[in-house]
């Protein structure tokens, strides 16, 4: 009797064994495919101007920005932003925002710039100060492709520096905080690049002190 049963108890533990496998494997695909967003793909990020009526890109400073044009690119040719475009390379952060991305980028103005204590600008600037200008900098990059129409009030963002990214909307404006500061209002939205998405912004949002 136990050797006849042998075989059987073996064909079943060897059904079970593959059952588990083909379950965990449907479990992986599904938890892979789950973590994609559709709206990050560079099909998306390739359509986000026609999509919106605006294929000959939105119009900076009197200059399309064309969604042919990584964020970087699209940036340096708009003068009000030369401040930032500065900054970047400075902190040496040019090739990050080239790279694939998708980032949405809130980039203040020169205006913005100027809005900050006396001296403070000079002192992000300064060599020695590159991680504290990084982290600036990078507290207004959000992983990730969001629009306008995906900003909603009361929402908050993680930022690429770690740190949260307050959104407010009122009366059909957006703006961008700390939590704490003065908000930041976004002034052109929905600049579409290869990379992601710029919204310009008439401030400079400061991480707040740990």
């Amino acid at each position: 009797m136990k050797k006849s049963f042998a075989p059987l108890f073996a064909a079943f533990a060897t059904t079970v064994m593959l059952a588990s496998c083909n379950t965990e494997t449907t479990k992986t695909e599904t938890e892979t495919t789950s973590t994609v967003n559709p709206a990050d793909s560079i099909a998306a990020v390739a359509g986000d101007s026609a999509r919106m009526a605006k294929p000959e890109g939105v119009m900076v400073d009197g200059v399309a920005m064309t969604a042919d044009k990584d964020i970087v690119d699209n940036a340096m040719g708009a003068k009000s932003v030369s401040t930032l475009v500065a900054a970047v390379k400075q902190a040496g952060l040019v090739e990050t925002l080239k790279g694939a991305g998708p980032f949405t980028v809130f980039a203040p103005t020169n205006a913005a710039f100027d809005k900050l204590p006396k001296g403070a600008v000079a002192g992000l600037m300064d060599p020695a100060s590159k991680e504290n200008l990084k982290g600036v900098l990078t507290y207004h990059v959000i992983p990730g492709r969001l629009v306008a129409a995906d900003l909603k009030d009361g929402q908050e963002l993680t930022t690429v520096n770690g740190e949260k990214l307050h959104i407010s909307v009122k009366d059909g404006k957006v703006m961008v905080s700390n939590g704490k500061d003065a908000p930041a209002t976004v002034q052109i939205a929905d600049v579409i690049s290869s990379n992601g998405v710029t919204h310009v912004i008439d401030g400079v949002v400061l991480p707040l002190a740990k």
